[in-house]
């Protein structure tokens, strides 16, 4: 009930922020309407298909969200991650280090991707967050709902991020510095030009805080720089990044005053063969110093160090006006040298095939299938099908099936300290994915969305304990199921504004621990809702606000309500963020405290400006 009435508030809301403004001009259409679906959406996505899309013909489950436009509305990463109500982002601390879930999957369950190019960790999926983009080179970020596998191979069990890069030739130069409480202070910048057929993309930021408690202070360090280069033999992208994050990790893996560093290298390379084939190769490293007692390093410290190559061919022909064949093969070296983990590497490959057919404009379907292979002769199959109808201009109806899986990360096999234990028999995760779902388009600027999803596992990773006093050891289950649903409302308004609403409801078995606690599969939010409303450039004014209501299994209800705004009108624009404003208190991971209210004031200085 608590849930509910915090719900219906937030929902009230929204109808008091559009009665305030006045009703848009012009009369409305009463021509019949037309056998095609609604062309008012132009959103492109690449993710969960072979080939870019409009939104609207996508049969998978796909959000999209912007940056360019309002970038100066968001603090970090995390900040867009959480305007999706399937997405449980679980934060350490803000903007350093967060778990990322999809549908109650767990942390390990999620793929995330930089263009489309895989930069999870082999170490641990703890350290997926160290994404090598600074929020500034950020132009989208696309969230696959549900099962990936079949293009994107292990890992995109319960869903995929993929965080899309800028690509742009018009000189821009810009900076921006802030100040908060808790000691914050932070420093970003972006740098893009165009000369002839090269474009170059420059992007930093910086951010430190004392924490607002003891031994959870952090300090942010990342750049990047992006090229690209148009030949006759097609575009050539360069992307260069680095990441640094040094944090007080207090109460992080168990009851301990603890502290960690972490760095990240990036480097990718993609290059067009033509106008059918591409190929990408990418090369990530990233370190881990792990200080169990910060003031007594010499008790119990690790270091980390692993390594991922990832080379990929892919290529695409247009069998008819309305069937494409796409495949392509990929191989991934990955290894590892640790002090607690010992030196292990793993190879392996795969080969995967996808066929596209969209006719008369009004139906479509997918069926594809990825063999992988790795380890000592072990291989897995992960087929897919989905399939999409316009019942009419308005009704699309879309369903899909799929099959995905996971490999144990090192952590997972052979970690050990006083709180955890590894376990190098675990089985790879596998899961088959099912979901229906009907968009609606009651207007040209709305849209109403509903989906209904199961996911069956089996071999699921958890760390299970008997008792408080017990230590976590990870350990494979036999099942587990998650079924859900999924809704969605979003509006255009006057004056460039919109408004979302999106509820997801969870439910998982919850019968295969027995007696056992486990540490993060069933911390998932059972009911989750989000209203968010944003304005942009109206009089030079940006603006947004998110209120979430999280009503996590087993665990209190709570709500957390954001509010960002900028003035953009002159080259120095002031902005101010405020996070948490009804000064919550509330834990997303169980035993780690999260900041109450914080503000963050600061100034954006824009030398080049770059009309969008």
């Amino acid at each position: 009930m608590r849930f509910l009435r915090l719900f219906l508030l937030m929902a009230l809301s929204v109808p008091l922020l559009i009665a305030q403004q006045p009703a848009p001009g012009g009369n409305s259409s009463n021509s019949p309407a037309q056998q095609t679906p609604p062309k008012h959406k132009e959103t492109v996505v690449v993710t969960g298909t072979t080939q870019p899309l409009p939104l609207d013909e996508a049969d998978r489950s796909v959000s999209v969200y912007d940056l360019p436009a309002r970038v100066v509305l968001f603090g970090n990463l995390g900040d867009v991650l959480q305007l999706d109500s399937s997405v449980d982002l679980q934060p350490r601390a803000a903007g350093v280090q967060g778990d990322i879930s999809i549908r109650g999957g767990s942390f390990g369950q999620t793929l995330v991707l930089v263009n489309g190019i895989r930069v999870d960790d082999a170490q641990s999926a703890h350290h997926n967050f160290d994404i090598p983009a600074p929020i500034d080179a950020i132009d989208r970020v696309e969230i696959l709902r549900g099962s990936g596998s079949t293009l994107y191979g292990a890992d995109a069990v319960a869903g995929v991020v993929n965080v899309i890069t800028r690509v742009d030739d018009r000189p821009e130069l810009r900076f921006r510095s802030g100040i908060g409480n808790f000691g914050t202070n932070t420093q970003s910048g972006f740098f893009s030009f165009g000369a002839g057929p090269l474009s170059e993309q420059f992007s930093f930021e910086r951010e430190l805080s004392t924490g607002f408690r003891p031994d959870r202070d952090y300090r942010n360090l990342s750049g990047s720089s992006e090229t690209h280069l148009r030949t006759a033999l097609g575009v050539t992208s360069i992307y260069l990044a680095g990441l640094d994050r040094p944090f007080g990790a207090d109460q992080f893996y168990g009851d301990y005053p603890s502290w960690e560093r972490t760095k990240t290298w990036f480097a990718s390379l993609r290059q067009d063969l033509g106008s059918h084939t591409d190929f990408s190769l990418a090369y990530r490293r990233h370190t881990d110093l792990f200080v169990l007692f910060r003031d007594s390093p010499q008790i119990y410290t690790n270091r980390h160090a692993d390594e991922t190559w990832d080379a990929a061919l892919r290529r695409h022909d247009n069998l008819s006006s309305f069937a494409t064949l796409s495949y392509g093969a990929e191989g991934i070296a990955d290894s590892i040298d640790s002090t607690n983990l010992g030196d292990h590497h793993r190879r392996r490959g795969a080969v995967y095939a996808d066929f596209d057919a969209r006719t008369l404009r009004r139906y479509s379907f997918s069926l594809g299938g990825r063999e992988e292979f790795f380890g000592h002769g072990e291989r897995v199959f992960t087929p897919s099908a989905s399939a999409g109808a316009w019942l009419s201009s308005k009704v699309k109806l879309r369903a899909s099936a799929s099959r995905a899986f996971r490999l144990p990360s090192y952590t997972d096999l052979y970690y050990s300290d006083p709180a955890n234990l590894g376990n190098p028999n675990l089985k790879p995760e596998k899961a088959t994915d099912y979901e229906g779902g009907l968009d609606w388009h009651p207007a040209t600027r709305w849209r109403v969305s509903g989906t209904v999803f199961q996911r069956r596992e089996k071999n699921d990773i958890d760390y299970v304990r008997n008792s408080p006093a017990d230590i976590w050891r990870a350990t494979n289950f036999d099942s587990l199921n998650f079924t859900g649903v999924e809704a969605l409302v979003e509006g255009q308004l006057p004056r460039s504004q919109q408004v979302t609403l999106q509820y997801t409801a969870l439910h998982g078995a919850k019968a295969v621990l027995g007696t056992q606690q486990s540490k993060y599969v069933f911390n998932y939010p059972s009911n989750q809702a989000i209203a968010s409303w944003q304005v942009l450039a109206h009089n030079g004014i940006l603006a947004r606000t998110r209120l979430g209501v999280t009503d996590r299994f087993a665990r209190s209800v709570y709500a957390l309500w954001d509010v960002d705004v900028a003035w953009t009108h002159y080259r120095v624009r002031p902005y101010l963020q405020l996070s948490n404003l009804t000064n919550t208190t509330y834990e997303e991971l169980i035993g780690i405290a999260m900041p109450g209210r914080s503000a963050l004031v600061g100034l954006e200085f824009c030398i080049i400006c770059a009309q969008r």
